[in-house]
C-alpha cells in the first residue's frame, strides 16, 4: 500500500529543530534569570525607576508652565527618594508602636481564641503563647534575617543603579545610532523602545491611580471603624495594589484582620473585612477596566500565570514587575518571525504589534 504523500502541514525535520531550539534557549534563559537575580533584581528594579523618572519630568515639563526643563529630572528623581523615605519611616515609626501595644494585643487575640473555644466546645483553650511556642519562630529568624538582609542590600544597589543609569542616560540615543546605522532599522528599534516604554508607562501611572482611590477609600473606612495606625494600613494597601490579579485583594485583607484583635466588637471588624473587599472589587472589576482598556493587550490568563512565574524566579521582585516584564518580552517576540506566534498567544487580541491606544 503506497505511503500517503507528504503535505506542507506535515511538521518537517527543520521545523522539529526549530521547536526543540526555541524550547531548549527558554530553559536556558529561566535558569539564567534564575541564577542571576541577586544580581538582575536591583538592576531591572533601576531601570524601571528610571522609566518612572523620565515619565515624571516629562510630564512636568509638558503640563507645569514654565517649569525649567533642566529642572525636570532632578526634580523627578527627588520626589521618588523621598517616596522612599517616607515609606521607610512610616513602617518603621508604625513597627515601633505596634511592639509598645504588643501586650493589649495580646490580651485581645487571647480574648478571641477564648470565645471561639466556647463556640466550638472545645475542652481546652489556646492561647497565643501556646500557639507560638507550637509554631516555633526560632526556625523562621535565620530565614528573616536573610530576607531583611536581601532587601536592604538590594535598596543600596538599587539606587546606585539608578544613580549610574541617569548618569548614562544621554549617550542612549547616541549609542542607538551607531548601533542602527540604516535609517529603517533605527526607526524600527525606536519604534520598539517606544511602545515598550508607553506599555510599561501606562501599566504604572494606571497602578498608581487605581491604588490612590483604593487607599482612599480604605482610609475612610478604617477612620470610621476606629482602626488605628491608618497610614501603614494605606501604605501596605498601595504598594499591594502593584502586584497584578491578587495584589489589592490581599493587600486590604491586614487591616481587616488587624481589626479583629484591635476593634472591640466581631460586628465591626465584620464591616470593616467587607467594605474593604468591597472597595477592591468595585475598583478593580469597574473602575480599573474602563481606564485601562486595551492599553496592556495581555491576555488576563497570561497576566496570572507571569505572576507565578517570576514570583518563582525573583520572589516579591518579580511579582511586582511580572506584568511590565512581560509586557517587554512580548513585545521584543512580535518582532521576530519565529517566535511571532509566542507573541500572539501573549496578547489579548492576537496583534502583539497593534499600535496601543493613548
Amino acid at each position: 500500500m503506497a505511503r500517503p504523500a507528504a503535505t506542507p502541514s506535515m511538521i518537517g525535520p527543520v521545523g522539529v529543530v526549530k521547536v526543540a531550539v526555541v524550547v531548549i534557549a527558554t530553559i536556558l534563559t529561566g535558569f539564567t534569570l534564575y541564577a542571576l537575580r541577586r544580581m538582575l533584581e536591583p538592576f531591572v528594579l533601576a531601570l524601571f525607576l528610571l522609566i518612572m523618572v523620565d515619565g515624571v519630568a516629562r510630564l512636568l515639563s509638558a503640563r507645569v508652565p514654565g517649569f525649567p526643563k533642566a529642572a525636570a529630572t532632578p526634580f523627578a528623581i527627588t520626589l521618588i527618594v523621598l517616596g522612599f523615605a517616607l515609606t521607610i519611616w512610616i513602617t518603621a515609626d508604625n513597627a515601633a508602636a505596634l511592639a509598645a501595644q504588643s501586650a493589649t494585643y495580646t490580651d485581645h487575640i487571647n480574648a478571641f481564641l477564648s470565645r471561639g473555644a466556647q463556640r466550638l466546645g472545645l475542652n481546652v483553650t489556646p492561647t497565643l503563647a501556646g500557639l507560638i511556642e507550637k509554631l516555633n519562630p526560632s526556625r523562621f529568624a535565620g530565614v528573616l534575617a536573610e530576607a531583611v538582609s536581601h532587601f536592604a542590600e538590594a535598596a543600596v544597589f538599587v539606587l546606585i543603579y539608578l544613580g549610574f543609569l541617569v548618569a548614562s542616560r544621554r549617550g542612549f540615543a547616541a549609542k542607538a545610532s551607531q548601533l542602527f546605522l540604516d535609517a529603517d532599522d533605527y526607526a524600527e528599534a525606536r519604534r520598539l523602545f517606544l511602545r515598550v516604554r508607553r506599555g510599561v508607562e501606562q501599566y504604572i501611572w494606571i497602578q498608581t491611580l487605581v491604588g490612590l482611590l483604593i487607599t482612599a477609600l480604605s482610609a475612610v473606612l478604617m477612620t470610621l471603624t476606629g482602626l488605628s495606625h491608618i497610614p501603614f494600613w494605606c501604605l501596605i494597601i498601595f504598594l499591594a495594589n502593584y502586584i497584578p490579579a491578587v495584589g489589592a485583594a490581599i493587600g486590604v485583607l491586614f487591616p481587616a484582620l488587624f481589626g479583629l484583635v484591635e476593634v472591640d466588637g466581631a460586628t465591626r471588624a465584620v464591616v470593616l473585612l467587607v467594605g474593604l473587599e468591597a472597595i477592591h472589587f468595585l475598583v478593580s472589576h469597574v473602575v480599573q477596566p474602563r481606564m485601562q482598556g486595551k492599553s496592556l493587550n495581555l491576555d488576563p490568563l497570561v497576566v496570572l500565570l507571569a505572576l507565578a512565574f517570576w514570583s518563582a524566579m525573583w520572589g516579591v521582585t518579580g511579582a511586582f514587575l511580572s506584568t511590565p516584564l512581560t509586557v517587554l518580552a512580548m513585545a521584543i517576540l512580535a518582532e521576530f518571525p519565529g517566535t511571532r506566534p509566542l507573541a500572539v498567544l501573549l496578547s489579548g487580541d492576537g496583534r502583539p504589534d497593534a499600535d496601543m491606544a493613548d
